[in-house]
């Protein structure tokens, strides 16, 4: 964005850096309740790497599709691993939210996607340096300070670890590019490998199979239609679904609800203000 973007959406008050990240593949945004988080708020899958550091005054409690919980601030899988949906709670929270492209995960983080099938504690992936940005958050009265901050902190872990593959990485943009579309059976022939060492490859450095990456980037793009007013029948007929009982089937699989409920969730309308560029 050219400037910061304040905007009331849902339940949350959402701000937006000032310019795009210098890392590619990184977006961030920051969100204070709006009073209403303590109810509960249904996480809605998306093709990242979820990032959320908290430093308000409350402590946000987040349940994973398999009903396990972590309190504070907290790092999910791509698409938050195979379980789906999860739901966040919580009185007087302020966080900082980064979606990361999964190629940048095993840098920016120091473990793989693989590691992070659902909710997972930022404690046990980042250890005491959490407690020390989150203390540095809260001090900071800027929005875009914080940004700045948590900017700084992910660069100098960038350039202390390995990326993915650039097979990997390849097959990963390719699936992107093609809104998830596409047939994954001849990616390894492309890249030169084996269909074996890279499904094994991909979903180590990934998080997820290359067909199930598929259909999260095809869900994703599918229900931002279904929010932005589309009817399910169409976003079906032109989302690369064979019928609207498919469109159906992945939105229930990803979301835990219908497409009709979907396009009503208040994490979804978000969206264009916190993350207007999408990541690959």
């Amino acid at each position: 964005m050219g400037s910061s973007a304040y905007g009331r959406v849902a339940v949350w008050d959402v701000v937006g850096p000032s310019r795009p990240s210098r890392l590619p593949g990184v977006g961030m945004a920051g969100f204070r309740d709006g009073g209403a988080a303590k109810v509960g708020q249904r996480v809605i899958p998306h093709p990242s790497v979820m990032l959320a550091v908290d430093f308000g005054a409350g402590t946000p409690v987040v349940t994973d599709a398999r009903g396990r919980q972590q309190r504070g601030s907290v790092v999910a899988g791509l698409g938050m691993g195979s379980g789906g949906s999860a739901w966040v709670r919580g009185e007087n929270v302020a966080c900082l939210q980064v979606r990361l492209s999964p190629l940048l995960a095993r840098s920016l983080l120091g473990v793989t996607p693989a590691e992070l099938d659902g909710v997972v504690a930022l404690d046990d992936v980042w250890g005491p340096e959490t407690s020390r940005i989150r203390e540095r958050l809260s001090e900071t009265t800027s929005w875009q300070q914080r940004f700045a901050l948590l900017e700084s902190l992910l660069e100098r872990r960038y350039q202390a670890r390995a990326s993915a593959d650039a097979e990997v990485a390849w097959a990963w943009r390719r699936i992107v590019a093609a809104g998830g579309t596409g047939r994954v059976e001849g990616l390894a022939a492309e890249v030169g490998w084996s269909r074996k060492r890279l499904w094994s490859r991909f979903g180590e450095q990934i998080g997820l199979p290359p067909k199930r990456a598929a259909r999260l980037v095809r869900f994703d793009r599918a229900v931002h239609r279904l929010v932005a007013g589309d009817g399910p029948a169409r976003v079906a007929a032109e989302g690369g679904y064979t019928d609207q009982s498919h469109l159906h089937r992945d939105v229930v699989a990803f979301a835990g609800v219908t497409p009709t409920a979907a396009a009503g969730e208040a994490w979804l309308a978000v969206d264009d203000v916190a993350w207007p560029e999408r990541l690959g």
